[in-house]
């Protein structure tokens, strides 16, 4: 079942003075914060390094969060999970330090449900045989919206964007599973720009990513509702691609007779006539007539 559209959000909660359409266009927020928030709600562990680096570790050990700029590379965010302590992850997620936060909160908020469920919900590997773990479900939603398959070179199948400027590629065949972890070379890659290459930001998941996760992630990426942020600091090379529609401060509504009946109430009474004084405190009174 298709997940319900992502509302726009209110005007009290913008931060920004443009709206950015497609979102894919979208650069990072200033903070990181919104994708942590849902994982710091269930009472994960919170630490930092000397360098502000900042992790962020479920209670079972087994989910584990790194939020890294001052990593080695442009990968921001890594999330791994661990079937075992003391063995590799069974699956990563990257999220580079350009992507939009909004994406990487999806992820993170769906992990953090999964994660209440237990492992059988946050460590389910893709499985064809399985209704609620099929890897096309995870490009149903940019289906939905209009992304079409592409076939850009050998093993690799990709749907891309009405605007060409957006791209889901899955690789097929055998993957080392180490550099899965550590490049770019993943099962899953999405990524945005006028470049694979060199694309504006990306987003890579390993063979065993579970496909609500996953999917999560497609379906705020594809998206119609803008994104909030600041024009300048909108990507430079693809500003003039994206739709950017300012941000007009809301009009004040207008007041219902309950409201005009309220003010009424509230207005001081006017004074009676029989109150107004007679002189003001410049004029002279009339004097007697024999003095006059």
């Amino acid at each position: 079942m298709r997940q319900p559209e992502t509302p726009q959000p209110s005007e009290t909660e913008l931060d920004g003075d443009v709206f950015v359409s497609p979102r894919h266009l979208a650069a990072a927020t200033a903070t990181g914060d919104p994708g942590l928030a849902s994982l710091l709600a269930l009472g994960w562990e919170l630490r930092y390094d000397d360098l502000a680096n900042v992790y962020v570790i479920a209670p079972d050990r087994k989910v584990r969060l790194g939020y890294l700029p001052e990593g080695e590379d442009d990968g921001l965010w890594r999330i791994n999970a661990y079937n075992d302590l003391f063995a590799p992850p069974v699956w990563g997620v990257c999220f580079s330090d350009s992507s939009p936060t909004e994406f990487v909160t999806a992820f993170t908020t769906t992990l953090a449900k999964a994660y209440e469920q237990g492992s059988g919900a946050y460590l389910a590997p893709p499985d064809l045989g399985h209704a609620g773990r099929d890897p096309f479900l995870a490009v149903v939603p940019l289906i939905d919206r209009g992304w079409q398959f592409e076939y850009p070179r050998w093993n690799v199948f990709a749907i891309r964007s009405p605007d060409k400027l957006a791209c889901l590629e899955f690789t097929t065949g055998n993957l080392d599973p180490e550099a899965e972890l550590t490049t770019r070379d993943a099962r899953w890659h999405l990524c945005a720009g006028e470049s694979v290459d060199r694309p504006a930001w990306y987003a890579t998941a390993s063979t065993d990513t579970p496909m609500p996760l996953l999917t999560a992630v497609t379906e705020c990426v594809s998206d119609p509702a803008p994104l909030p942020r600041w024009r300048e600091a909108t990507f430079s090379h693809v500003r003039g691609l994206a739709r950017l529609t300012p941000i007009v401060p809301p009009r004040p509504p207008a007041p219902t007779p309950l409201d005009v009946r309220r003010a009424a109430s509230r207005r001081p009474a006017a004074l009676p006539v029989s109150s107004i004084p007679r002189w003001s405190t410049t004029s002279r009174p009339v004097l007697p007539d024999a003095r006059r």
